[in-house]
């Protein structure tokens, strides 16, 4: 990072955020300044350009149909292709997360359930009723799974296409219901910190306030300040189990308490930890309560395309009650076209990836997750102990499957690591506040000589920044900006560049 922006990160960090706010306003006005930091932006975005775009020059690029239809022989010929260089980067356990089970028999397994059922559409229930019996026994095995034997409440729920839906649908019915019960018409939701973005999303697209609550030094959420962030108009409070950035599972008992004590709903996140959480409790491991066994949890996230190992994009949004349930559907009654409906955001949906899942639980059964988990867990100790014997690296609390670690010394730059880790092939996550690195651990890290080969790649490359502090490139400057700089616009201008570059042909 050099000039303008070297400038911006480095000279103005001290002010304060109305006057940053002021002084980002004033330089937008300014041509020649605006000038100058695009043109580091497009430097940037052109060196980014080039690892996004690694078939550019070597594949043909269609930006217009082709005038004759291309064989289905050669177009798998290309699709083969391509996804054999891309399982290389996987399939050897050296990503973060992403592929969560990744065994050929077990996507053999769900290949051949999808081409059974690849036509399904559960908005046509009276010609798939098959995949509405799949659904139902999905949300019914999650249900279970999460505390809701152990209630007299009828949990319900409904299958979405991820985490990201699942929590915007949960926001939404909290959101109507307080707006049809109570007439709140400026709702707000309580989230600490590090709640995913996903919850950001659903307050941008419902017009709710967030009211983000700080970690203490610990970064653990402050629950004084969680408890006096209850206003009148407080519609939800959130919870993670565990939450993305530093794998800490908040203190959901207490949390949901404080809900239950002022009328207000509960939403515990276990879209990541859902489907490890119970077993990981059952294995002996110390997790506390996150589910429908607390009384103030009043809705939940699972993701089965996660840690259930289903066919992405499957997850379980559910409810305690089934008339919170009912504030998720849209009903019309009166378009010409008949009468619709619909549980989720979308319409048409791949039955198939229901039918997947389906499939996937079943065939996993109780051992199946348990053995999983276990191999998991086993792992993730392995490599927290790893980490704890590199003196310049300091783990973050005491993580289960989701290991976040910083440097212990001023000299060392974490995402100079996260580059030359990268340069070992390894895909793993850089995080803000504070500056630190975490890789989730799945079964692709469960292979022989997996976790050997992370702990020693780290120790490599946190003696080779050690030697050379400086160095070109990287992912190091764009993290190192992003997280120094106090005009969260330019940063926002900088990533909203960054997904103009993923759809260029």
């Amino acid at each position: 990072m050099s000039g303008t922006l070297e400038f911006v990160s480095k000279r103005l960090t001290w002010l304060g955020p109305g006057v940053s706010r002021f002084i980002e306003k004033k330089m937008k006005a300014v041509p020649a300044v605006k000038k100058q930091i695009d043109k580091q932006y497009d430097g940037m975005m052109d060196d980014l350009e080039k690892s996004l775009k690694p078939y550019k020059g070597k594949y043909d690029a269609y930006s217009t149909l082709p005038t004759a239809g291309i064989s289905r022989e050669e177009v798998l010929r290309k699709m083969h292709e391509l996804a054999d260089q891309e399982q290389d980067r996987w399939k050897d356990g050296f990503v973060s997360g992403s592929v969560y089970n990744g065994d050929a028999e077990h996507i053999e397994f769900l290949n051949k359930v999808y081409a059974l059922t690849s036509q399904s559409n559960p908005l046509h229930s009276d010609i798939w009723p098959s995949i509405n019996k799949y659904e139902a026994e999905i949300i019914s095995m999650t249900a279970n799974m999460l505390g809701a034997t152990n209630t007299a409440d009828k949990i319900c729920g409904s299958l979405s296409s991820g985490g990201t839906e699942s929590i915007l649908l949960a926001m939404k019915s909290y959101r109507d219901r307080a707006r049809e019960e109570k007439g709140i018409t400026k709702p707000e939701m309580v989230v600490p910190i590090t709640a995913h973005a996903a919850f950001d999303k659903a307050a941008h697209y419902f017009n709710i306030k967030m009211v983000k609550i700080p970690l203490k030094d610990d970064l653990t959420v402050d629950i004084d300040k969680y408890r006096a962030a209850f206003t009148e108009n407080t519609i939800v409070a959130i919870g993670s189990a565990p939450a993305f950035p530093h794998g800490l599972i908040d203190p959901i008992e207490e949390l949901s308490e404080i809900a239950r004590s002022k009328g207000v709903g509960f939403h515990t996140d276990g879209c990541l930890g859902g489907f490890i959480l119970p077993w990981a409790a059952k294995l002996g491991y110390n997790v506390p309560k996150f589910d429908f066994t607390l009384p103030g949890v009043t809705s939940m996230s699972a993701d089965t395309h996660k840690y259930g190992y289903a066919a992405k994009g499957t997850s379980v949004v559910l409810y305690r009650t089934e008339e919170l349930r009912r504030y998720q559907y849209f009903t019309m009654a009166d378009w010409p076209g008949g009468l619709y409906f619909s549980p989720t955001f979308a319409g048409s949906r791949a039955g198939a990836l229901s039918a997947a899942c389906w499939a996937t639980m079943l065939s996993m059964g109780e051992e199946g997750y348990l053995k999983a988990s276990k191999a998991i867990l086993e792992t993730s100790d392995k490599i927290k102990d790893g980490i704890k014997a590199i003196p310049e690296l300091e783990l973050i609390g005491n993580p289960l499957f989701v290991i976040a670690f910083k440097t212990s010394s001023a000299d060392l730059d974490i995402y100079r690591v996260l580059d030359q880790m990268a340069q070992k092939h390894w895909s793993i996550n850089g995080l803000h506040k504070p500056s630190c690195l975490h890789i989730a651990i799945t079964l692709r890290h469960t292979m022989p000589g997996v976790a050997e080969r992370f702990i020693a790649d780290l120790k490599e490359s946190v003696a080779f920044v050690k030697a050379n502090p400086v160095s070109e490139g990287g992912m190091a400057p764009v993290y190192g900006m992003a997280s120094s700089i106090p005009f969260r616009g330019m940063v926002t201008d900088l990533l909203t560049r960054y997904m103009d570059v993923l759809y260029k042909v």
